[in-house]
């Protein structure tokens, strides 16, 4: 429709441009071989335009065979001119055919519909490699956060396993309810982390779980503190997004810490979520490095930037013997 109406507003355009005295005039006698005269020429360039916009230009301008396009186009003039030719000889019998009239009244019609074509044609090609590239771009990205998301879980449940062990040797009464919370957590992450976002009263219950695993192993010899309470429930959230904050906690602000302790707080409301954890740490402390050492900080850095590029604020911070993570998310 778009391009009927294209053709029809520039084909119509002489008789709206005509001087309004010319409309008084009585017609000529052959006022409608001229106006069949004229249908021919608007078929005429009509064809030149989508023959040029779609045969020669992914013909020989794509392939870089430019002066076999142009020759094309240098053959073509005398075979339209020689159409010219025909059709007004064919629809005005009683009037002279001028040559020289016929290659100018041409000429400049046919550069024109030539820019024309070409033009569209090199903005469509471009809008088409442009969607395919988005398409491509969104494909490598849904690939990309797959793949940072599968890192997460096998460092995740490596850090659970270890905790349950130590559970099992130290307060092995406590290790039956340890063990009905990982099954949750094992739940949430089978069958909510395949889909793109979950409520965030579902990730914040994961924490929950992972904490209370934690507080359960370490007792008294950490101080935990939590405030997770002013949360509109509502919002959504990409999930496994915050637990490798909580996992770097415990993994770098316990052990030989001195007064070990560690603060969590998240909020969300207004649109903002507000996460916030702080943890001690001793930078004399020798720690012990695995080859999944630092996976999780790197991966949801990564995956912040992927999903909420300039929408999300992160700062990190090490001072005075505390590490402090700040991260902000606007969750519209």
């Amino acid at each position: 429709m778009l391009h009927i109406l294209c053709w029809a507003l520039l084909f119509s355009l002489p008789y709206l441009l005509r001087p309004s005295y010319e409309n008084s005039k009585p017609p000529r006698a052959n006022e409608d071989q001229h106006t069949y005269l004229y249908f021919t020429h608007i078929v005429t360039w009509v064809c030149l335009f989508y023959f040029n916009a779609f045969v020669l230009i992914p013909k020989f301008i794509n392939s870089k065979k430019y002066w076999r396009y142009v020759f094309v186009l240098i053959a073509l003039i005398p075979v339209i001119i020689v159409i010219d030719a025909i059709c007004f000889k064919l629809l005005l019998t009683s009037e002279t055919y001028r040559f020289r009239n016929a290659v100018l009244f041409n000429f400049f019609p046919f550069i024109f519909i030539l820019a024309c074509s070409t033009a569209y044609q090199m903005i469509r090609e471009r809008i088409i490699a442009d969607k395919l590239a988005n398409e491509r771009e969104n494909e490598n990205l849904k690939t990309e956060l797959s793949f940072l998301r599968s890192q997460v879980s096998p460092h995740f449940m490596f850090n659970v396993l270890n905790n349950m062990v130590a559970l099992s040797r130290k307060y092995p009464e406590k290790l039956e309810p340890s063990l009905i919370k990982l099954s949750s957590l094992m739940r949430y992450m089978l069958y909510e982390t395949d889909e793109q976002k979950v409520l965030l009263e579902k990730e914040t219950e994961y924490l929950q779980s992972y904490i209370d695993l934690q507080q359960q192993r370490f007792g008294k010899k950490v101080a935990i503190h939590t405030c997770m309470n002013d949360i509109d429930r509502n919002y959504e959230i990409e999930p496994m997004l915050l637990i490798p904050f909580v996992e770097n906690a415990f993994k770098h602000g316990t052990g030989l810490i001195e007064n070990a302790s560690i603060h969590i707080e998240l909020t969300a409301k207004e649109g903002l979520l507000h996460f916030f954890v702080k943890n001690k740490y001793s930078e004399f402390v020798d720690e012990p490095k695995d080859k999944t050492s630092g996976i999780g900080l790197a991966n949801v850095k990564r995956r912040l930037n992927l999903l909420y590029g300039k929408n999300h604020n992160i700062q990190i911070t090490k001072q005075d013997g505390w590490f402090t993570i700040s991260l902000n998310i606007n969750l519209h």
